[in-house]
């Protein structure tokens, strides 16, 4: 063969990509899916709502009759901006956050998800700051590095997002002469940490951004998911100049319809309904009108409140099943959402772990995927919301086994992945 290696290459348009396309990096979670979900695997992984525990058969009907009655209007284009009804029922929502909106703030998204995208399109230029926690959700990550964002991290607590860190962070950074753009924020039963945001430090966030001219957005998927008390105020209803608000139908409903939404100061709304329509036209109306029926004719509120019921008896289940088999550990008891976050026994790496673990038929997220940076090894994020309690308690007795075994392997070779030249592949998914 001659020495041109064009033909040897697996991609040849690897030189025609954009360099926001080469940022671009499979996510942790994704990869997993396809052992994870197998039936053999218990789950910890994934943050899949529990499906079953809606009332499917009434549900069909109302879809039914939506597409009976309504089916021309529901399986053609729509609004770019989103269904209006659909709209002013999402203002209704957000009442219970403390939110006060016009329909015409409300900008509906394919997800979350997408409105994060959105925001990301219209603020950043490579290059420019974006700000999260540590840790912050993968998916968000994703979107920045796509961007080629300059993503910084600062601390957490078991109160949230630190004020003073933030504020000194943010110094810092100007005083270097970074354009510091947003602050992304997941204040309530964080993904993937599991603490929320105290109602102290809201009004000081909202304050130090104000002061910095930096825009906050805030993602709150799981505000109404709190297993022992009310909704806490948005952040949002504290600023509504400096904030972008974004919501979602997928964990207090259900995620196969892809139904968000984001609600922005005037100016904001309107690009975000431009960026919107440049990437999907429209979001599909059938979906939006399925969520709409839903809201009209079930009774939501008392779904929700169910969904809290049995999130809370799945999340007992899986702090005393940590208790119980992996004391040496640490982690969060969330007050809601969907996650815990395990600080392993010192020495223990949860992604060279992580092979063992599918082995032993039990799969969790490693820590690293939550930071931008190479850190959170030491971590693993747990999800207890889709498996029975019964299954829960058996993954975390599955992966204490391979806590113990990983345990007394750094006591023979010592921390890190050097296990004296063995080598550590990531199981098939035909491994039993």
């Amino acid at each position: 063969m001659s020495g041109d290696t064009e033909g040897t290459r697996l991609d040849p348009w690897l030189d025609s990509y954009a360099s926001r396309a080469l940022a671009m990096r499979a996510s942790e979670i994704r990869a997993l899916f396809a052992v994870a979900n197998r039936p053999e695997v218990v789950s910890l992984a994934g943050g899949m709502p529990y499906i079953a525990g809606l009332p499917l058969e009434e549900i069909a009907d109302t879809m039914r009759r939506l597409i009976v009655e309504r089916g021309a209007t529901a399986l053609q284009y729509g609004s770019g901006q989103g269904d209006e009804e659909l709209r002013e029922q999402i203002v209704e929502v957000m009442k219970l956050e403390g939110i006060h909106a016009h329909p015409d703030d409300v900008v509906v998204t394919t997800g979350s998800q997408q409105a994060v995208d959105l925001v990301t399109t219209i603020f950043i230029n490579p290059g420019d700051v974006v700000i999260v926690e540590a840790p912050s959700y993968v998916g968000a990550l994703g979107v920045f590095r796509a961007h080629e964002a300059d993503v910084v991290h600062v601390p957490m607590d078991e109160d949230g997002l630190i004020p003073e860190s933030l504020d000194e962070t943010i110094t810092r950074l100007k005083a270097a002469g970074k354009r510091v753009k947003f602050l992304y924020t997941v204040p309530n039963f964080h993904n993937p940490a599991g603490v929320t945001l105290s109602l102290e430090r809201r009004p000081k966030i909202v304050e130090i951004a104000r002061r910095h001219g930096v825009l906050i957005l805030e993602d709150n998927p799981y505000g109404l998911l709190g297993f022992d008390s009310e909704p806490l105020p948005a952040m949002r209803s504290l600023s509504e100049d400096g904030v972008i608000y974004l919501g979602s139908f997928s964990k207090t409903f259900a995620p196969g319809f892809r139904v968000g939404w984001a609600v922005a100061p005037h100016a904001v709304r309107e690009k975000l309904v431009l960026a919107s329509e440049a990437a999907i036209l429209c979001p599909s109306n059938a979906s939006q009108m399925a969520i709409s029926s839903y809201l009209a004719h079930h009774d939501w509120l008392g779904q929700i409140k169910s969904f809290r019921v049995q999130y809370r008896e799945r999340r007992d289940a899986i702090i005393e099943a940590l208790e119980e088999h992996i004391p040496a550990a640490t982690w969060t008891v969330p007050a809601g959402g969907f996650y815990t976050w395990v600080r392993l026994p010192e020495g223990l790496d949860a992604k060279s772990m992580l092979p063992r673990a599918v082995t032993a038929r039990v799969a969790y997220v490693p820590g690293t995927a939550f930071y931008m940076d190479g850190r959170g090894a030491d971590h693993m994020r747990l999800s207890f919301c889709y498996p029975t309690p019964e299954r829960i308690r058996e993954g975390v007795r599955r992966l204490a086994g391979v806590v113990d075994a990983e345990m007394e392997l750094v006591k023979i070779f010592g921390t890190g992945t050097d296990r004296g030249g063995e080598t550590v592949s990531f199981p098939s998914p035909d491994v039993a």
